[in-house]
């Protein structure tokens, strides 16, 4: 058994169906261990940030990791996007690295770089198996450190002797890490506290966002405790039949006035909430002023465990109601963020998922659709735009009988477009709806905000996405996905219907305004 038989074979051993590969020289021997590893799908992508957007995607549906194959360092800067985000969504993944054989890595080759230095700050454990010996035993560390709280990105790094030469052998099985249960003495202090507050409120995200963990955050609010989740959180179980909590606002300002009286903040699955960027006389730490925070439990936590504890203790025993069912009526004139979001609400089906990269047209949606059929709404967590398309991939190919509608901006579809091409060979059943509006739209909103001052020619060409348009009806056909592009409420509607009944990947190109 070669170096990478026994790394491939061991992360099979241990769950992982997925591989989201852009491989190089380096890697050739990791693609025959593939090609002979028929529990691991492998999933060609022709870029390396694609490739570990599906792994993010693929991971938040399953509940455990995908394996990336990227080539060198270059290979993992190209994937380093996505990895971040992925990092702040808390989710698990094996990202191998290829590296150059170990007596070539003295001579500074052209593809030469420190991989460690590159990828160990966006990992929760990174290490390299320099011998076909270690590679089997590392690969299931590797696995288990990604699931280990805090959960996140792994980095296993492997020479390409390693990959090439015999020795290797499986390694040890790992039992999976569990989430933290609550502390006891945490949770009867944050119930105590709760008792002497005027107006309390608790912080969510994990695994108190599943459709059981809402449940149970619905008795809370019926006790008194304000429900909120972060702005932008991995997964959360939404529509109808679940309870719907209250989001964090993005803009500093607004979260303050929102939450203005709290007087306690706990904080379960997640951390204290900071604001995105600074703005001149605009706060960072979005906690009020003579607000006590108390973390419960932060994201190595089993948050709706937590919430379970704190309703007990609380004898709550009442739940504040769940959504009902809504569906608004067809829209019609001119098509924008609105139009979309009310269509979205008419058509998605029951199950799906939603992963939200639509920047500044995003927000109706999300809200238009709290009452929709159930379903499961996945954010960009770090920040980084052009998450949206790979990871619907992922997810796609995560859960293949349940459909995945991907919103995504213009601007930020443009980093990973590549993701329509996999998404074409795999048959992948993700509609994207891409908000065409010419312009790094949230750009120009940041522009006022900061107080940069008026734009000028230069600083307006920098956000603007014209000269040329991009034709995205012809670039999603080139990649092999059929596209439409709308214009009118009617004709997204329409165009929306039709792409949820087609199977495969469809495309609409909706044309909204740039203001």
């Amino acid at each position: 058994m070669t170096g990478a038989e026994a790394l491939v074979s061991t992360l099979a051993d241990h769950g992982v169906s997925a591989c989201f590969a852009n491989p190089g020289t380096s890697e050739m021997h990791l693609v025959t261990a593939l090609d002979h590893e028929p529990r691991i799908h492998s999933v060609l992508c022709l870029f390396e940030g694609v490739a570990t957007g599906a792994a993010d995607g693929f991971a938040r549906v399953a509940g455990g990791p995908a394996m990336t194959l990227l080539h060198l360092g270059a290979g993992y800067l190209n994937a380093g996007a996505n990895i971040h985000n992925a990092r702040r969504a808390w989710t698990p993944m094996v990202n191998v690295i290829g590296d150059h054989a170990v007596p070539h890595q003295r001579y500074d080759a052209p593809l030469a770089s420190d991989i460690r230095g590159m990828a160990g700050p966006n990992s929760v454990w990174i290490k390299s198996a320099d011998r076909a010996e270690t590679a089997g035993e590392l690969a299931a560390e590797a696995w288990e450190a990604s699931l280990s709280p805090v959960t996140g990105p792994a980095a296993l790094i492997l020479p390409a002797d390693t990959a090439w030469l015999e020795g290797g052998k499986p390694g040890t099985k790992r039992a999976r890490p569990m989430l933290r249960k609550p502390d006891a003495q945490r949770v009867d202090a944050a119930v105590a506290a709760i008792r002497a507050a005027k107006k309390p409120m608790v912080l969510i995200s994990g695994t108190a966002l599943t459709e059981g963990g809402l449940a149970i955050a619905a008795r809370l609010k019926a006790a008194g405790v304000r429900v909120m989740t972060d702005t932008f959180f991995p997964r959360q179980a939404r529509g109808a039949g679940r309870f719907i909590p209250d989001r964090m606002q993005y803009f500093a300002e607004g979260a303050m006035a929102d939450l203005e009286g709290c007087d306690l903040m706990l904080v379960a699955g997640t951390q204290v909430p900071v604001a995105f960027f600074a703005y001149p006389g605009k706060p960072s730490v979005l906690v009020p002023e003579g607000c006590a925070t108390m973390i419960v439990g932060g994201p190595e936590s089993d948050s709706a465990a937590i919430l379970g504890a704190l309703a007990d203790g609380l004898g709550a025993k009442e739940a504040a109601p769940f959504a009902a069912l809504e569906q608004p009526g067809t829209p019609a004139g001119a098509l924008n963020a609105a139009s979309v979001g009310a269509s979205i609400a008419r058509h998605l089906p029951e199950g799906s998922f939603v992963s939200d990269d639509g920047v500044s047209n995003g927000l109706p949606a999300f809200l238009m659709t709290q009452k929709a059929r159930p379903h499961d709404w996945m954010m960009l967590t770090g920040g980084a735009i052009g998450q949206g398309m790979p990871l619907a991939l992922g997810a796609a190919l995560a859960a293949k009988e349940r459909k995945v509608l991907c919103l995504t901006g213009d601007g930020a579809a443009m980093y990973t477009n590549q993701a329509l091409w996999s998404m074409a060979r795999e048959g992948a059943n993700v509609v994207t709806v891409v908000f065409v509006n010419h312009s790094y739209r949230i750009l120009n909103i940041e522009l006022a905000r900061t107080g940069a001052g008026n734009p000028g020619p230069t600083a307006k060409s920098m956000l603007e996405l014209d000269q040329p348009e991009i034709d995205w009806v012809a670039l999603s056909q080139s990649m092999g996905v059929p596209a439409v592009a709308v214009d009118t409420a009617e004709a997204f509607d329409a165009a929306l219907a039709r792409a949820f009944a087609a199977e495969g990947p469809q495309l609409i190109a909706a044309h909204v305004p740039a203001r």
